[in-house]
């Protein structure tokens, strides 16, 4: 039974591997072109997956993280935006003529 389990977890990681190389844009991928790493970790199987993680992901910030800048293209929430909020104060007041 464990080693069902530890295979399926193998194979479950060099999938996710799999799928994240397809995923990664062309210009994140670090040290080799996409195709190269889609080859490696292919071909290679764990070692190849093994290496994807350690070498060829790109390194992104963590969200609220010390020192990580935040993405410029991050959704912001309704609260940060100044039109939704002046929206807001205009329909609590009863200014809002649709009724």
């Amino acid at each position: 039974m464990a080693y069902v389990l530890l295979a399926l977890v193998l194979v479950g990681v060099w999938l996710f591997c799999l799928f994240d190389v397809l995923a990664t844009d062309e210009e994140e991928v670090r040290h080799l072109p996409k195709f190269g790493w889609f080859l490696i970790v292919l071909l290679g199987a764990f070692p190849g997956a093994g290496l994807w993680l350690a070498l060829g992901r790109p390194r992104r910030s963590l969200v609220g993280m010390p020192g990580a800048a935040p993405r410029p293209d991050a959704p912001k929430g309704p609260d940060d935006d100044p039109a939704f909020l002046r929206e807001l104060e205009r329909r609590l007041r009863g200014d809002d003529d649709r009724t």
